[in-house]
């Protein structure tokens, strides 16, 4: 019983989560890793060169209004329920955001509404997202969009008909930034699955380029990058990453004398900005393998950072490891194509042997590192005591849990539409189900004890979860141990081949850093 781990994330990081910034973390390569430098602090952004006077005076930002105060509550009530159902917000560089002045992010879409949510909470400027048509279609959700000032735009999947709103859009957008507003765009113009950035439409370059040939040196063009590293899952780790702001004066020449031609080559700018902030990789074949080897490997390569240059785990940036693994795959695919079909041959006939034995290869994992027995102690003794907690937190939170689990696979019609529909009935199912529990509470106990029982739901909710987290690895790895025990030769064959895979990793991983370091 020693295989749970994992402690609740404390009621402090939520409260403070979008104002401090995990600062700076990069990862050079494969296996290097620079610890950030700080909390990020929220600053005016420096003067650009090519920033020059506009010509014409801005009009004074508008004074707080209702609205403005609605979108502060919303964005609070979000920042909670992101709390709840995602591990801490990984917020990278929000200082390239501007406190004031106009602002144009462009941001991929991997995971539906949830996008808007992550970054309007990891920002404190009200952000204007430029959101598709359809969503304004039933009157209430479209009075609670405008209400927190999203600006609609038509596509032609919606309605072919309607293409002509879209210049009011346009010069809906223009206005906000003459004003000094923050807007949103996905330029993608649709959410999906992919792990890479898909081709661009070309609403971002000419929103840009517009407002930039009025008032030229205004603008802030930042990419934005989200990854998500389980889309469906809670508590899942999430990561949004700003970019350096793109420059758009460059290109107001170019515009003057062609702007089709500005448009696409300033489109393509953005789209490699926002790959930098993102892992890409071209083709679909090349996803599969590196996503095989982030599954074996990642482990060893963090575990060699946080040994061989003392990080924490929260000093890592997935992205740039993830990107790292990108590049030494295609660096082997141009060099060497044969070795790497013969590494995915290999991958693909350790999961055929896993998927046989019906076992994970986090067992087979734990089972090549067994923890010390300081270790075993501990997780036992925390399971032991954790148990009664976990009990408790099931049984006042376990229809709620399952409730929206069962309608996001109902309704869910595409993979980015599940995490969406979950986290709705998400919060409409727990508030539910905790008042009418604390209700019950309070009949029964009165007021006080009642007051103590909400305070206690989402805080066991959330050790509830972790707890079965960590029972699903125990069951994974006691499954394990009886194919040890019953087919000893079997489970020496799992253990083998994976220690062969990691060994042929890290001999291409010495093999890609070697170039490297001979250069220095």
């Amino acid at each position: 019983m020693y295989y749970f781990s994992g402690t609740l994330s404390p009621l402090s990081s939520f409260l403070a989560w979008p104002s401090q910034g995990l600062g700076e973390a990069i990862v050079r390569e494969i296996g290097v890793a620079v610890s950030r430098g700080g909390p990020a602090t929220r600053r005016r952004s420096p003067a650009r060169p090519d920033r020059q006077e506009p010509t014409a005076p801005r009009p004074a930002p508008a004074s707080p209004d209702p609205t403005d105060r609605f979108y502060a509550a919303v964005r609070l009530v979000v920042r909670f329920w992101l709390w709840f159902c995602f591990k801490p917000v990984d917020v990278r560089h929000p200082e390239r955001v501007p406190a004031d002045g106009p602002v144009l992010l462009c941001i991929n879409h991997p995971n539906n509404l949830i996008d808007s949510l992550v970054v309007a909470a990891a920002l404190r400027r009200k952000v204007h997202f430029v959101a598709a048509a359809a969503m304004f279609r039933n009157p209430l959700v479209a009075c609670f969009l405008r209400a927190c000032g999203a600006i609609p735009v038509y596509r032609k999947e919606d309605d072919p008909d309607k293409l002509d709103p879209n210049a009011k859009a346009f010069a809906t957008c223009f206005q906000a930034l003459e004003h000094g507003r923050l807007i949103a765009i996905y330029p993608e113009g649709t959410t999906h699955a992919e792990a890479r950035v898909q081709r661009l439409k070309s609403g971002a370059a000419r929103i840009a380029l517009g407002h930039e040939a009025a008032r030229p040196g205004e603008l802030s063009l930042v990419p934005v990058g989200l990854t998500f590293e389980a889309r469906k899952s809670f508590l899942g780790r999430v990561l949004v990453s700003f970019g350096e702001p793109i420059p758009v004066t460059p290109y107001l020449e170019a515009h003057r004398e062609d702007p089709c031609k500005a448009v696409d080559v300033l489109t393509r700018a953005i789209q490699r900005a926002m790959e930098a902030e993102r892992v890409h990789v071209e083709r679909i074949e090349a996803t599969e393998l590196v996503l095989a080897i982030e599954e074996l490997h990642r482990g060893e390569l963090i575990s060699e950072l946080l040994a061989t240059r003392g990080l924490g785990a929260w000093q890592i940036d997935p992205v740039r490891l993830s990107c790292a693994i990108v590049d030494a795959v295609n660096y082997f695919k141009a060099r060497d194509p044969e070795r790497v079909e013969r590494l995915w041959q290999r991958i693909q006939g350790y999961r055929a042997l896993l998927a046989e034995h019906r076992v994970k290869d986090e067992a087979v994992q734990a089972r090549l590192r067994r923890p010390l027995r300081r270790e075993r102690v501990r997780r036992s003794w925390e399971a032991i005591v954790g148990f009664p907690f976990f009990v408790y937190g099931a049984a006042v939170n376990g229809l709620p849990y399952l409730i929206p689990r069962w309608l996001a696979r109902r309704l869910a019609r595409k993979e980015t539409d599940y995490a969406t529909v979950r986290f709705l009935a998400s919060v409409v199912a727990f508030p539910l189900f905790w008042a009418l529990e604390t209700w019950t509470v309070g009949q029964l106990i009165g007021a006080t004890g009642a007051a103590v029982f909400a305070l206690s739901l989402p805080l066991t909710g959330l050790l509830a979860y972790r707890y079965l987290v960590g029972a699903g690895r125990l069951r994974s790895r006691l499954r394990f141990g009886v194919l040890a025990f019953t087919r000893e030769q079997a489970a020496r064959c799992l253990v083998a081949e994976r220690e062969a895979i990691i060994a042929e990793l890290e001999r291409a991983q010495a093999d890609y850093l070697a170039p490297k370091e001979r250069s220095l």
